[in-house]
């Protein structure tokens, strides 16, 4: 065995206190929370919007992301099994959570709260949340890792991941810190553009960016993955990459349509 491949045998749980356990999914999901709150908070105080806006909204995203995550990995995943002990789909702590129904689920918050809380474009606000969401997650990979799960197919490479907690003995690629590094790079990308471009970009363009930017990084990475549902042993694309097709195809929508936008303003500016 190559002596930079790494025996991976982390506890999940940070501690515990009796039946309580604090695990470090947990933690990450809410420093995800945390620092994007006040990520959006800082944002809308330096564009003039009311404070108490960033509050609803933080309840909005909350809900919406964990039950979209929730349902997607019940309804993509693992229908079969849920469609029949339905009541489980409650069981947030037992695991389970998939990345396009918490994007749904945070399409369908933020719609409602741009219709009932929010007086600026839908878009606007897409533009400024996906800056947080892309280090939210970063953080919810670096969960998969401390839970050793989600990672690769075997791997010769040095720094190949021994999952022993999950009775590997090869070593796998660490798909969670390959995907977890992209949405990092995409956070500082994001973030510059909206300090410095954000006046010159039209409404929509950053949020496209980042669907294709993100969801082609994770259709590649799959690849690499190993199945999580057994269902996807034998296609040629696994859900993942099924998902991630229309996002990618949709971010390219919003870069077109926000550019076209852009146009026409200018010409009629012109006029």
């Amino acid at each position: 065995m190559n002596l930079l491949q790494i025996g991976w045998d982390v506890s999940p749980e940070i501690f515990n206190i009796g039946s309580l356990s604090v695990r470090w999914y947990g933690l990450f999901w809410a420093l995800s929370f945390y620092l994007g709150y006040e990520m959006v908070l800082r944002m809308f105080k330096k564009e003039g919007v009311p404070v108490a806006q960033a509050d609803s909204l933080l309840i909005y995203i909350a809900v919406g992301s964990i039950a979209g995550a929730r349902l997607g990995h019940c309804f993509f995943y693992d229908f079969e099994y849920y469609s029949k002990n339905l009541i489980e789909v409650l069981y947030i702590w037992q695991g389970g959570l998939a990345s396009h129904g918490g994007a749904i689920g945070i399409l369908i918050a933020l719609y409602y709260f741009q219709k009932k809380k929010s007086n600026k474009s839908f878009a606007w606000l897409l533009d400024r949340l996906v800056i947080p969401v892309s280090l939210a997650a970063f953080f919810i990979r670096m969960g998969n890792l401390m839970n050793s799960e989600i990672y690769g197919v075997e791997t010769a490479l040095p720094w190949g991941f021994i999952f022993e907690n999950r009775g590997e003995v090869v070593p796998k690629h660490p798909t969670q810190i390959y995907e977890g590094l992209t949405y990092l790079v995409l956070f500082f990308i994001l973030g510059y553009m909206y300090l410095k471009k954000r006046t010159r970009l039209p409404e929509g363009y950053i949020t496209g960016f980042f669907a294709v930017f993100m969801f082609t990084a994770r259709f590649l990475v799959e690849f690499i993955k190993e199945p999580q549902s057994p269902f996807e042993a034998d296609m040629m694309l696994n859900m993942g990459q099924i998902l991630s097709i229309p996002v990618i195809i949709g971010g390219i929508g919003f870069i077109v349509y926000s550019l076209r936008n852009k146009e026409k303003k200018q010409k009629k500016a012109g006029s």
